[in-house]
């Protein structure tokens, strides 16, 4: 029998997403950084023109955990970084209908790793890399600031063990947080919000069960429980009328991380919805830009 998926489930995971254009097309494209039985995972690379070992921007696309594509960047003015002098990685990982948490992240710490160990292949700076993304990718980006070196997610290290899976920033585009709280915090603008606690939900699919059935799963999956001083600066961006993500699961991250001492910057702008093209922004560039050269220039 067929699970019926509501339209706006089918919304968060089918927004069209930007595709990379002739003149943006990746340096090195199709890498493969890990395999998964019969899965091959692969990352495409944008570099830079200049000589010299360049600080590394990690992309991870969105798509609720179960689209999307490393073709598609949401965050447009990302490919314009390496005018800037900056590397940039769009990677693949997982979706939740070929694995269940923690699989995909375990597949963006190993691409951490994989471009560590090949840093110097590509004149890239494996002491400079940022990580970012919108929506599941946002959240994935925001786990690995918090957990990128937690041993528990170790069960599945692929290759290059050795290296690091820590970063040095966040840029989190509306990135869900704690799974079982996103219900309670939608707008009260949201005439209908999606509904998350169901059995069918992108985060129930991801986990595996059913969020109100597996609340030890959702702690481990969830950014804010691993949060301590030591985390990198944070970077959130997130609308204030998001209706399949709410808000507050920003909210709830930035108070977290600033309890314990860390860099962050929460930015909730006003009318703005789940993946609004209203982000591409002059104004939210220049914010996005001054946080990387802020960590990356240091």
């Amino acid at each position: 029998m067929k699970t019926r998926i509501p339209w706006i489930f089918l919304a968060i995971v089918f927004i069209p997403a930007p595709q990379v254009t002739q003149a943006q097309q990746p340096s090195v494209p199709d890498l493969e950084y890990g395999r998964a039985g019969d899965i091959s995972l692969k990352l495409d690379l944008y570099l830079p023109k200049s000589a010299g070992l360049h600080p590394l921007i990690v992309w991870i696309h969105g798509g609720a955990f179960m689209a999307g594509d490393k073709g598609q960047i949401f965050w447009t003015p990302l490919l314009g970084e390496t005018e800037r002098g900056y590397a940039v990685a769009s990677i693949n990982y997982r979706l939740s209908g070929q694995a269940t948490f923690p699989a995909p992240f375990q597949d963006v710490r190993a691409a951490i790793r994989w471009l560590r160990a090949n840093a110097r292949k590509y004149d890239i700076n494996a002491e400079r890399i940022v990580a970012g993304g919108e929506s599941a990718g946002g959240y994935l980006a925001a786990l690995l600031g918090t957990a990128g070196a937690v041993p528990v997610f170790d069960t599945f290290p692929m290759t290059n063990s050795k290296q690091s899976s820590r970063i040095q920033g966040v840029v989190d585009f509306f990135g869900p947080t704690d799974f079982l709280q996103m219900d309670a915090g939608a707008p009260h603008s949201c005439e209908k919000p999606m509904v998350h606690n169901v059995a069918d939900s992108p985060e129930s699919r991801l986990l595996g069960c059913n969020l109100q059935k597996c609340p030890e799963k959702v702690k481990i999956a969830n950014p804010i429980t691993y949060v301590s001083k030591d985390a990198p600066p944070f970077l959130i961006l997130h609308g204030t009328a998001d209706c399949l993500v709410a808000p507050a699961e920003s909210q709830l991250l930035y108070d977290a991380l600033t309890v314990a001492g860390v860099r962050a910057s929460l930015h909730l702008l006003p009318e703005l919805s789940h993946a609004d093209r209203r982000f591409i922004s002059g104004e939210n560039e220049k914010l996005v830009n001054d946080f990387l050269d802020s960590v990356l220039k240091r």
